[in-house]
């Protein structure tokens, strides 16, 4: 029996341990194979941890024992040559009209008609405006008229002066009056030229009541109106007639590149160009007529340190107007026997010196340091440092070893681009 304490039920070790096995006995079959099996796959889980730890270890190690030996970079290179390298340069102008002319009426007067249309293409000579000319042929009358009188003036004062000539030869009459009958002629005489002067001046002043075109051009729009009061000389102009076939574009160049330029076809090496320019227009097209500098001015702009060039072009349909900005390419120079290295090509050092790799020796790629001038295109224009004949490398760039031997290294044909690198082959070098 078991013990009592205080009352209580106390079951002895060995009672719990027969209790529960009787327990156990009563459960069902079914149920205890499900508990073994559970209890065999916890086991089996525990013991293969430690292996699947292990087996990347050993993956690992096998790989780096089977890594493939490094591949030789490939890269690629020109063979240099000499060529003539044109010397063109691109810079922004303006239009401007070859001739322009402001039309101001000569004589004061009242507008009566306008004889042109806005914006058209007039011709020199033909009629614009007319002024009223009720006074001006009136002034032409007159002056008709005093001419008439002069001249009868004239004719008297010369007939009694000659009759007075013998009379004073035969002392007939004071010689004192004939030399008065002979100044009234010269004086009647005089006053007759002054007259017909005063009639040319009245003619004149009619002929300019019609206001004409002095240019041939198109011509704006009109600033004055028919009946509109208008003087002689006036400030502002009645409207305005610009030539624009051919047209000017004034290109203004720094002063500095003025003088490089100067300074290389002093040096020997580089000859003056053709003074062929082509315009492209605002919309970056191409304007299809070329022109030629004119001339340049011969004074540098203090306010903007550049010279102005002026250029000259055909402009038959009138696309180009005054005041359009175009870009002009100038064609100034050219580098005789001259060096042109791709782009790609040419790194800069931390010193800002323009650096390239040739293929020396056993294939090796040797870094060199060149005198890059300027662009020509998609190339440098080397003026020192390289040869005719050198090689320059331009492709795998990134994956050079420089000085190092046995680089696989391959012709790149004249005028090709630079093939893209293999991925993670690396895009280029810093200089």
């Amino acid at each position: 029996m078991p013990a009592s304490r205080s009352g209580k039920t106390v079951l002895t070790r060995a009672a719990f341990q027969a209790s529960k096995l009787v327990v156990l006995s009563h459960r069902p079959p079914r149920v205890v194979l499900k508990n073994q099996v559970l209890r065999v796959r916890t086991q089996i889980k525990l013991c293969l941890l430690p292996l699947l730890a292990v087996v990347p270890l050993l993956a690992a190690c096998g790989h780096k024992d089977n890594k493939p030996p490094q591949r030789t970079p490939e890269v690629g290179y020109v063979v240099l040559k000499t060529q003539d390298v044109p010397l063109e340069i691109v810079l922004g102008g303006r239009t401007n009209a070859y001739e322009t002319s402001e039309v101001r009426p000569q004589v004061n007067g009242v507008i009566k008609a306008r004889r042109f249309v806005e914006g058209s293409v007039v011709k020199q000579g033909q009629t614009l405006y007319e002024i009223d000319p009720s006074l001006y042929r009136a002034a032409v009358a007159q002056a008709q008229a005093n001419l008439q009188n002069a001249e009868a003036t004239r004719d008297a004062a010369v007939v009694k002066a000659d009759r007075y000539k013998p009379l004073a030869d035969m002392q007939a009459v004071a010689k004192q009056d004939y030399t008065d009958a002979e100044a009234a002629a010269k004086q009647a005489i005089a006053q007759v030229a002054q007259n017909k002067a005063a009639l040319d001046t009245a003619k004149i002043n009619l002929q300019y009541t019609t206001v004409p075109a002095p240019i041939t051009g198109r011509i704006s729009r009109s600033l004055v109106t028919t009946g509109a009061l208008v003087t002689s000389g006036q400030t502002n102009a009645m409207t305005t007639i610009a030539r624009l076939d051919p047209i000017y574009v004034d290109i203004p160049q720094s002063s500095a590149d003025m003088v490089t330029l100067r300074r290389e076809l002093s040096g020997g090496g580089v000859t003056p160009s053709s003074a062929d320019v082509q315009l492209t227009l605002e919309d970056g097209s191409a304007y299809p007529q070329h022109g030629v500098i004119e001339f340049s001015e011969t004074i540098v702009d203090q306010t903007t340190g550049s010279v102005t060039l002026r250029a000259r072009f055909p402009n038959p349909t009138g696309l180009l107007l005054p005041g359009m900005f175009v870009r002009a390419k100038l064609s100034q120079a050219t580098a005789r026997n001259a060096i042109l290295v791709p782009q790609q090509g040419i790194s800069r050092d931390p010193r800002g010196d323009a650096t390239v790799y040739v293929v020396g020796p056993g294939d090796t790629a040797q870094l060199r340091t060149v005198q890059a001038a300027r662009t020509v295109g998609t190339s440098w224009l080397v003026t020192g440092g390289l040869a005719a004949g050198d090689k320059v490398i331009v492709e795998g760039l990134g994956q050079l070893k420089p000085n190092q031997p046995n680089q696989l290294v391959h012709p790149v044909p004249a005028g090709s681009a630079p093939r893209q690198p293999k991925p993670g082959t690396g895009a280029g070098r810093q200089g």
